[in-house]
């Protein structure tokens, strides 16, 4: 390839013997503008990042891009799986020393897991990948304002329930580096990615609650006038040396996870940090009953639009269609709901060998006729004005044998194990990822990749701090969302994976999750025999809860055929 060729070069200019580029740009999005990795490596996946030597190239993914991975650019690079293995390990053995890196694109926390102490990690002012390729924007996007009564709280009262926790932690003035969290404190919204409504914008506030917001100001006319919060000012994004020079405060708090180490050098060199963690993303995780209940609204208008193109694909005998045609296929049915904007992430449709790859997406290249022997993945989810989507169901269209049958079954025998969960005994996500996997751990099978994320409120589809993994210990409180959606995967076969949306409420004094997600599950996949009795009638109220949300936005034969599938 002819930019690793060019950035190769530019190792002997810096004087460095490798290069690191990742996955994110400088406000951390999971969507980032510009895709430096896929500039250089062709990866298309949400999550790693690369190491550019003089003779090698490393790629660091996680277990969900194994195979993607070595699809898009495994005879460029040396695939890498984190964090069983970490870029200290590798380098050990190599005369590799100097390692530069872009400040603004990586926090202190990221380099010291990935490099330890043992290199000279060498910050260049100007992205190598960027002095190749640059990508400029291409159109300026406005910023809007989320109405208070969609989001459920005003500006206002975030702002004191933030301020009295900076007091708590004897904190000054804050530097909230991470769009996300500026969109949830403000009631604002963006253009700035293609599948999250997230303002790329940054800001500051100091002790009196003055808020010093950072931004291009182009994007800012609609919002400028619709915060009703008076001591909120707006400036440039280089501003925010100038501002810092004249606030008069001592103890800062900045987020480790998204406040880059060109961020953080320039406070540390006014104040001191007393606090390493944005206390929004534990705030906005727990949504209010107004955003609990849009969330619930744009579920049912979301399985309305699922249910009519899993009907589809079942009712079609000619098997003409292929990937690109079913994702197509699926969009129009969302896009006929007026609230509808765009999908939450790339819609992955998989057929037959291409389900096996966890986060496929169908291209040219790939795309492939689905074939009546085949199991078919689908997930998707949709951005509608009032909450956010996520779902995935995976359907055969004929007798399928009885080993994908088995599997399928402890694949929802896990799922349930989830939904069913006892919140008041077990709380932490990594005790739930073992209830999720045991069906499965039970036959030595398992999967590779987490078994539920958080989920923004018309915002990332992905979001923190809470999750349902093996790693993840964060304790699942009132008003959390997260996935639910173990599964399982043989490279060069086929694929499974089921996933709701769910989220934590409290019923009888007693924590628990309910559904957001309103759709069918495939019951020609089901053995019932491996189900309990408990597992059926979960299954069959949930079912019925599926057909009593969304019966009344479906046809005679879509209802038909729905009560069929109970």
């Amino acid at each position: 390839m002819k930019t690793l060729a060019k950035i190769k070069k530019l190792l002997k200019t810096y004087n460095i013997d490798a290069y690191i580029v990742p996955k994110n740009d400088e406000f951390f999005n999971e969507y980032a503008f510009p895709n430096r990795l896929k500039t250089v490596s062709n990866f298309s996946g949400s999550a790693g990042f690369s190491i550019i030597t003089k003779s090698t190239n490393y790629l660091f993914i996680d277990g969900r891009y194994l195979i993607q991975s070595k699809m898009e650019c495994g005879k460029n690079f040396k695939i890498i799986e984190i964090p069983y293995t970490l870029p200290k390990k590798i380098l050990d053995n190599k005369k590799l020393r100097r390692i530069g890196y872009d400040p603004k694109l990586f926090t202190y926390n990221t380099l010291e897991n990935y490099f330890g102490y043992k290199y000279q990690l060498i910050p260049i002012k100007q992205n190598l990948v960027d002095i190749v390729c640059m990508e400029k924007e291409k159109k300026i996007n406005c910023f809007f304002k989320l109405d208070d009564k969609i989001a459920g709280e005003n500006v206002k009262s975030k702002i004191n329930r933030l301020d009295h926790i900076l007091k708590k932690n004897r904190s000054d003035s804050i530097f909230v580096s991470s769009p996300e969290n500026v969109a949830w404190l403000l009631n604002i919204r963006g253009k700035d990615n293609p599948n999250s409504p997230i303002p790329n914008s940054r800001l500051i506030i100091d002790r009196y609650k003055n808020i010093y917001f950072f931004s291009n100001l182009q994007k800012i006319k609609n919002i400028k006038k619709n915060i009703n919060y008076k001591k909120l000012k707006f400036y440039e994004f280089e501003e925010i040396y100038d501002i810092l020079s004249k606030l008069k405060s001592t103890l800062f708090t900045i987020d480790k996870l998204s406040c880059s180490i060109f961020y953080q050098s320039l406070i540390e060199s006014k104040f001191k940090i007393n606090n390493f963690e944005d206390p929004i993303y534990y705030l906005k995780s727990i949504k209010n009953k107004i955003e609990i209940e849009n969330m619930k609204k744009a579920h049912i208008q979301d399985g309305a639009a699922l249910t009519k193109f899993l009907y589809w694909i079942k009712q079609d005998k000619n098997f003409g269609f292929d990937e690109l045609t079913l994702e197509k296929k699926l969009e129009k049915f969302r896009k006929r709901n007026k609230d509808y904007i765009y999908p939450s992430f790339n819609t992955i449709a998989g057929s037959g060998p291409n389900s096996a790859i966890i986060h496929y997406r169908s291209s040219k290249k790939t795309n492939r006729k689905i074939k009546k022997n085949d199991i078919f993945l689908c997930d998707s989810g949709g951005q509608y004005k009032y909450g956010t989507t996520d779902v995935t169901r995976t359907v055969c269209f004929t007798k399928t044998s009885d080993r994908i049958k088995n599997i399928f079954t402890r694949v929802l025998k896990g799922h349930i194990a989830v939904a069913t969960n006892n919140l008041s005994i077990i709380k932490k996500g990594y005790l739930i990822d073992k209830k999720a996997r045991a069906p499965l751990n039970k036959v030595n099978l398992d999967y590779g990749h987490g078994t539920g994320h958080g989920v923004g409120f018309f915002s990332n589809v992905h979001e923190g701090p809470q999750s349902i993994s093996k790693f993840n210990s964060v304790e699942l409180k009132k008003g959390m969302i997260v996935s639910n959606e173990p599964g399982y995967y043989e490279e060069g076969k086929f694929g499974i994976r089921i996933e709701n949306l769910i989220y934590v409420d409290k019923v009888n004094n007693k924590l628990k999750f309910k559904n957001l997600t309103m759709a069918p599950i495939d019951k020609d996949l089901i053995n019932e025999k491996l189900l309990t009795f408990n597992e059926k009638d979960y299954l069959l109220k949930y079912n019925l809860e599926v057909y009593g949300n969304i019966s009344k936005y479906l046809n005679k034969n879509e209802k038909n055929w729905l009560l069929k599938s109970i």
